[in-house]
């Protein structure tokens, strides 16, 4: 078997690659090359494009790595030759025909419900003095702080993309649960998971566990490439 040396690190909603930097730390020290990609989060469209093209630049297999809204983008494009596994962390992960604002359209009751403001001009933003207990509990107040005045505007077309065929009914996937997310609830994260035949690890943590925790994030990527 060839051994999976490429990692690729696909961010989600509001937020930007550089989140990425505690796990992209840990893995570059392992040895791996790992691959940020910068979507723009504009439309799924445009994002399965980007990813694709970081795809076809890798020379040889590679764990495509995808949080929260980049779990769809990661169902959409990870069906590319160079993908050999899937990485879910706190992701969504549609079936065919599904899209975030399907799967977010029904919460069950007491569920908690992310604190994203009215969408303005087709671009939507997390109300800033809830972002540290939706998205980032667990983060210093500082760093929660940061990442709420510094969103990237989620386009409303990102959310409405649906996928035509999920990768993951194709590729071995992995998925790691935040049990104390506040923006997708554990228990759907465990159905998604479940459903996409996932080997699940379920760890403490926000729904920036990427960031919070990236020694776990990595070691659920080494087993996915070993």
């Amino acid at each position: 078997m060839t051994t999976i040396r490429n990692i690729v690190l696909v961010h989600g909603g509001f937020v930007d690659g550089s989140g990425w930097q505690g796990v992209y730390d840990e893995l570059t020290r392992d040895g791996f090359r790992v691959h940020v990609v910068q979507n723009p989060t504009l439309s799924l469209e445009d994002d399965v494009a980007v990813t694709r093209r970081a795809l076809d630049a890798l020379d040889g297999p590679a764990v495509l790595v995808g949080h929260s809204y980049g779990g769809v983008v990661i169902s959409e494009s990870g069906t590319h030759p160079n993908v050999a596994a899937l990485a879910y962390i706190a992701a969504f992960a549609p079936d065919k025909g599904e899209s975030v604002s399907s799967i977010i359209a029904d919460p069950p009751p007491g569920a908690p419900v992310p604190p994203i403001l009215p969408p303005v001009e087709g671009f939507l933003f997390l109300d800033r003095d809830k972002f540290h207990g939706a998205f980032a509990a667990d983060l210093p107040d500082r760093a929660a702080a940061f990442m709420a005045d510094s969103q990237v505007p989620w386009g409303v077309d990102a959310l409405g993309g649906t996928v035509t065929e999920p990768a993951w009914r194709h590729k071995p996937a992995w998925y790691l649960v935040a049990t104390e997310d506040r923006m997708i609830p554990p228990p759907a994260q465990r159905a998604m998971a479940e459903r996409a035949g996932a080997t699940v690890v379920e760890v403490i943590g926000s729904h920036a566990v990427y960031v919070s925790q990236p020694a776990a994030v990595a070691q659920l990527i080494r087993q996915a490439a070993a």
